[in-house]
């Protein structure tokens, strides 16, 4: 018994090994890392306070931004602002990734850091409340709240408030997503989206993923676990709202102008695609980039990276574009 007990574990580590190297041929050299062969996808959600506890680490700010707290009605959140802001500017709601379940918005201070020094905008990032503790809707009920405060307090802040863009990565990205469908339908309308890697479609955690795609960082284990946790049903259930999973929303019609990352060794890759196409097909203009090789949070692990740096930076000049100084 203990022999083919032995036998079975060998087969199942050799084929795991035979999979991650043919992923990781898919992967450019400077994107990969020792991380990648670390997973989390077995980690108990019990655990979840000491993960959480372990990804406190703060990215740096960029010289020359401010970075202040301020409460959103409630809502905690960070300001960052470049010392040559115009007023009034264009502002940007900045929402952390971390699949509903973890992050914070300090791990985005490099990102939110240089759109504010390199676009003009005052960035406004979101501390949102968290899965399994708090499921939906508290973190979208969180980040419409944040943004309701920017819209109706932007003449303090010095914004613009027809130059307001949401954006986020990850399940930032879907929360992005939600956020401005939200307040689309509640006649509050924002003028862009930045969506980078966007988690938008429970789905996905039941679908077959073509290609070898999402084998690093964020997998299909992980997804369904995360989804379940968020919306406390299984994933890919018919009651799944389309608040939770933007992909379910049926009218896209009169939405802003879009943008969305995603690299093609992504598991959210197709999501992302399709949710593109079918923006353009509602009318919706729509900026889609597919990095070549790139893995999901690939900008969190190899930030140095050239393609990184270069995938960034679409997204600093489609913000600049939209509502930032370029865009006036």
């Amino acid at each position: 018994m203990k022999r083919a007990l032995a036998g079975a574990l060998a087969g199942l580590v050799g084929w795991w090994a035979v999979g991650t190297t043919r992923a990781l041929r898919r992967v450019p050299p400077e994107l990969r890392t020792p991380r990648l062969l670390v997973s989390s996808a077995w980690m108990p959600l019990a655990v979840l306070p000491r993960l959480r506890a372990g990804m406190r680490q703060d990215t740096p700010v960029p010289p020359g931004v401010a970075v202040t707290e301020r409460d959103a009605d409630g809502v905690p959140v960070l300001l960052y602002e470049g010392g040559s802001r115009p007023v009034p500017s264009g502002a940007l709601l900045w929402i952390h990734g971390g699949g509903h379940l973890v992050g914070h918005p300090g791990m985005d201070h490099a990102l939110a850091g240089r759109i504010a020094a390199e676009t003009g905008v005052l960035v406004v990032s979101v501390d949102y409340r968290l899965a399994p503790e708090d499921p939906f809707p508290a973190d979208l009920d969180d980040c419409s709240g944040a943004l309701r405060w920017l819209q109706d307090h932007a003449d303090d802040l010095g914004v613009d408030p027809a130059r307001i863009a949401v954006g986020g990565a990850s399940a930032g990205g879907g929360l992005a997503a939600a956020t401005v469908n939200r307040a689309h339908d509640e006649g509050r309308p924002v003028a862009f989206a930045l969506l980078e890697y966007p988690m938008l479609d429970d789905r996905t955690a039941l679908a077959r993923v073509p290609g070898g795609r999402g084998r690093f960082v964020w997998n299909a284990r992980m997804n369904r676990r995360a989804w379940t946790a968020y919306v406390g049903s299984p994933a890919g259930a018919p009651g799944v709202p389309e608040g939770a999973a933007p992909a379910r929303r049926r009218d896209l019609a009169g939405l802003p102008p879009t943008w969305i990352g995603v690299g093609d060794q992504d598991l959210f890759h197709d999501e992302d695609v399709s949710y593109a196409g079918r923006l353009r097909a509602a009318g919706v203009p729509v900026e889609l980039h597919v990095e070549p090789g790139m893995y999901h949070g690939a900008d969190a692990l190899v930030p140095d990276a050239p393609s990184v740096q270069a995938f960034r930076g679409r997204m600093v000049a489609a913000v600049r574009a939209a509502v930032g100084e370029a865009g006036q």
